[in-house]
């Protein structure tokens, strides 16, 4: 069984309720499963393997869906152990070659610390997520990668618009970086893209690209992959309505905050990763972990 199949104990029911009225309430709500949610453990060294697993497994999704261009790109994870020092890919390591133990821990100061045997840093990852990670104590992922729908939309400098159920998950939740200086090298761009960012899933980093951030690195890794996929809906939404002298139909904002409280949470966002971890440890035989 692959590592990432294990519940907590706990299980989370999610009910999806009918607009129409009249309805009893037994018929109003279609019940759901329940579902299982992320291990927990008693002990944070053996939290922190696993969580580097599934780091690395992260990785070999982003390359799998080609959002690796040279040695752009990265994702961190807050350490369970020192909440303070943030795991990353090492610079210049294939997204689809990474293993756990190729990963490098950052402190607060940029220093490599402990890790695998390539010891580069990404200095834009360390700028960036090091920001993040120390503006949001809620966040244990963040994920930011030059995927080519995102940055060309957001060459646009606009947010999404609300026009497919799954961009319900960014309603309200995202936000728009408008800046860009160049490869983000000093502290002052990080933390403005993480005050940006606010208590925000997304932030679209214009003329940049996507940074993406969750509870979980699943939620994170989830969350990158489908908005990627709203802006390339949108880009491609927006040409089909133009070309035909058009516009393309938005939901509604009532009806956009209630779809987003079934696909927009973090529960949400964890489990809709789970097949894509789970394909990645079948098509690798768990290689990844090693």
């Amino acid at each position: 069984m692959a590592p990432h199949a294990e519940s907590n104990g706990s299980s989370e029911k999610i009910a999806t309720a009918t607009h129409e009225p009249g309805l009893s309430e037994s018929k109003a709500k279609v019940q759901m499963p329940k579902f299982p949610g992320p291990p927990k453990f008693d002990d944070p060294y053996k939290e922190r393997e696993y969580l580097k697993g599934r780091l690395a497994a992260a990785f070999r999704i982003f390359g799998k869906y080609g959002f690796d261009e040279g040695v752009a790109g990265h994702i961190t994870l807050r350490d369970p152990v020192d909440p303070s020092l943030f795991w990353v890919n090492p610079f210049g390591v294939a997204f689809g070659l990474m293993k756990a133990s190729d990963l490098i821990l950052v402190d607060h100061d940029g220093q490599v610390v402990d890790g695998g045997p390539v010891r580069l840093l990404n200095a834009a990852a360390f700028m960036i997520h090091g920001a993040i990670h120390r503006a949001r104590p809620d966040v244990m992922a963040a994920a930011h990668s030059h995927s080519i729908y995102g940055r060309a939309f957001c060459s646009l400098g606009r947010k999404i618009d609300t026009i497919t159920q799954d961009s319900c998950a960014f309603h309200d939740d995202h936000a728009l970086y408008e800046s860009f200086d160049g490869i983000v090298l000093v502290e002052k761009e990080g933390n403005d893209i993480a005050a940006c960012l606010g208590n925000k899933k997304a932030a679209l980093l214009q003329n940049h690209g996507l940074l993406t951030v969750g509870k979980t690195v699943e939620e994170a890794v989830f969350w990158f992959c489908s908005l990627e996929k709203c802006c390339q809906a949108q880009l491609m939404a927006d040409a089909a309505a133009g070309g035909r002298g058009g516009e393309t139909v938005k939901i509604h904002d009532e009806d956009a905050k209630y779809t987003y409280k079934t696909v927009g949470t973090p529960m949400a966002g964890w489990f809709s990763a789970k097949p894509m971890f789970d394909v990645i440890h079948k098509e690798t035989n768990g290689d990844y972990l090693s």
